[in-house]
């Protein structure tokens, strides 16, 4: 029993080599005829030599019929299969999770990148609130200081001499507080606790500047509970 006996495939395997390479002889064969029919031309024109074009011509055709050979040989030709064994799957884990390691090292930068960016973003938008609250607190300050001003000047408290020669008064010993210090109150109420802005109306406010305020809008009175006041909220 001789090789072929234990291998049937062996004599096609031959054959097929067999009939490449004969294939191969037999179109190289065709192209030297190619190339000695050139030449005699070539012999026959004389001193007349060829143009660029035609010499690139007969070049590319040239080519053209090397490269159809070497196709057809590689069309027949029975590719190779590697055999998944443990080295081999171990290297193509190894290079599939060092491309997958690349793709998510590639997310993690572009996300750092966006993070990096909305924290930038976001205490530029904090230091500009910043700015307008200290600008906002200075303009409130100083609005308030004009306003006690103007107050201290136009609204002061009634003077003691004047209240005993009115009739029907009572001199009370409540010291009364003035009207800048009433509006102070409600501000700071109306501000600090916002779900109940409403103020006793205590002994020391002075009744005309009660009314004053609230015949002007400026403060309200509690619906349920008269003795209880509130400032207007301008600022809604």
């Amino acid at each position: 029993m001789n090789q072929e006996d234990l291998d049937p495939d062996s004599t096609t395997d031959v054959g097929d080599v067999t009939n490449t390479e004969e294939e191969l002889i037999r179109e190289c064969e065709e192209m030297w005829k190619d190339m000695e029919e050139c030449q005699n031309k070539l012999s026959l024109i004389g001193t007349e030599t060829l143009t660029d074009s035609n010499a690139q011509l007969s070049l590319l055709i040239m080519q053209v019929k090397c490269l159809t050979a070497e196709l057809s040989q590689w069309q027949k030709k029975t590719p190779e299969t590697i055999p998944l064994t443990e080295d081999v799957l171990i290297t193509l884990g190894k290079e599939e999770f060092q491309k997958l390691r690349q793709d998510l090292e590639m997310v993690l930068s572009t996300k750092e990148s966006k993070n990096e960016k909305l924290k930038e973003d976001l205490e530029r938008i904090f230091n500009e609130l910043k700015t307008k609250m200290l600008n906002i607190k200075e303009y409130k300050e100083k609005l308030l200081s004009t306003l006690g001003e103007f107050l201290e000047d136009h609204f002061p408290l009634p003077d003691r001499s004047v209240k005993k020669k009115k009739k029907n008064i009572q001199e009370s010993s409540v010291n009364l507080i003035t009207l800048h210090e009433m509006l102070e109150i409600l501000i700071n109420r109306l501000f600090d606790v916002p779900h109940d802005p409403y103020v006793k109306i205590s002994d020391s406010f002075w009744p005309p500047y009660v009314e004053l305020l609230l015949r002007n809008g400026i403060a309200l009175r509690h619906p349920e509970d008269p003795t209880r006041i509130r400032l207007e909220a301008f600022h809604q």
